[in-house]
């Protein structure tokens, strides 16, 4: 370059030649992407998508500690390696063979997991309607006039979710198909062979599904391990404390799945599991349920800050936006939308931050 010249500009979009093409592509990998969350929600695949993302990362989890077989047996051109093809084996059979244990075990808690919760729901309703005659009369004397109106509006809820929940028998097993057959395809995906050269649609999809992959990864694996403690907890209190005090509560395994599976959803997820079972306990006595108050005042209060800090903090999410976000994804699709609206509000907000518009 000659002294003194201007120095090189680089070219703007609109003198690039195919710019408005690739400007053209990337809205429509953003299209074809939100079509495919909306399709996803509306037909009730949200447990098949869960596990697709769920069998990606297990897969290229274990296939990274059997590194050491890689080393080994190195991989042949156009053929799985070793390792993947082990991980994808993992991936596949754990499931079978955890399902035949339960199922041979344990029938009543998969199998007929939705006749449970419409016995759980009926009874908290019951519960409801006789809440001052199962609570201390100094205490019931102080509830406020026309709290039996309250009661009657909440046991009326509870009833028709149990009605509802009662023909869910079907939807339950389906969702129990879609899950597997997700863990299959995010297995298959995570030892799959990327093409060198791509389109440029197929390379800004791949730009899209990394995004939701690691939203998904930041927000469902930190909740999951949240979830499991709080499981653990819970069980320890409820089959163990408990007992020791001649205390027994109903339901006791349809209480513990409840707090695992709600522990998945980030703080609305707790509120539910400390109402359910302070209720349940209030049905056994005063003394059960103080027990359980204290339990949940122990334990799960700290999971407010908890969920607040793991999720808000790698997802940049502040807790008003979470609920936010939550609470009109439930009005939308209900409780799928619960579980939906962190991760697709996550997704979102990283797709915003690379664009730079946040």
């Amino acid at each position: 370059m000659p002294s003194g010249a201007p120095p090189s500009v680089p070219p703007t979009p609109a003198t690039v030649p195919g710019a408005s093409t690739s400007r053209g592509v990337k809205i429509a990998s953003y299209l074809l992407m939100a079509a495919a969350l909306l399709l996803v929600m509306v037909y009730g695949l949200l447990p098949g998508l869960l596990c697709v993302c769920l069998g990606f990362l297990l897969t290229r989890w274990i296939a990274f500690h059997f590194a050491w077989l890689r080393r080994r047996f190195p991989r042949k051109p156009g053929h799985v390696g070793v390792g993947h093809g082990l991980a994808v084996a993992i991936v596949m059979l754990l499931p079978l063979l955890l399902i035949g244990v339960g199922v041979s075990h344990s029938r009543s808690y998969i199998i007929e997991a939705p006749r449970q919760y419409t016995e759980l729901l009926a009874y908290l309703a019951h519960t409801i309607l006789e809440l001052k005659e199962k609570l201390p009369s100094e205490i019931a004397a102080q509830l406020p006039e026309g709290t039996a109106e309250i009661q009657r509006t909440i046991a009326y809820y509870l009833g028709t979710k149990a009605g509802t929940l009662a023909m869910a028998g079907r939807v339950w097993l389906a969702g129990l198909l879609y899950a597997y057959v997700g863990l299959l395809i995010g297995a298959l995906a995570a030892v799959r062979h990327s093409s060198p050269t791509r389109g440029p649609l197929s390379q800004q999809l791949t730009k899209r599904v990394y995004f939701f992959g690691d939203a998904f990864r930041q927000i469902v694996t930190a909740q999951f391990w949240i979830a499991s403690f709080n499981t653990v907890l819970t069980a320890i209190f409820l089959l163990g404390i408990l007992p020791i005090w001649d205390l027994e509560l109903p339901y006791t395994p349809a209480l513990i799945m409840l707090t695992f599976f709600a522990g998945l959803i980030p703080i609305v997820g707790n509120l539910l599991c400390n109402v359910v079972i302070t209720l349940v306990g209030i049905s056994v006595s005063p003394t059960a349920a103080a027990a359980c108050l204290l339990f949940l005042v122990l334990i799960h209060k700290a999971e407010y800050v908890i969920n607040a800090k793991v999720v808000g903090t790698r997802t940049h999410m502040g807790v008003w936006e979470l609920l936010a976000v939550m609470f009109v994804a439930e009005a939308i699709f209900g409780p799928a939308g619960l579980v939906a609206a962190p991760l697709f509000y996550a997704y979102l907000k990283k797709e915003l931050e690379a664009a730079r518009l946040v």
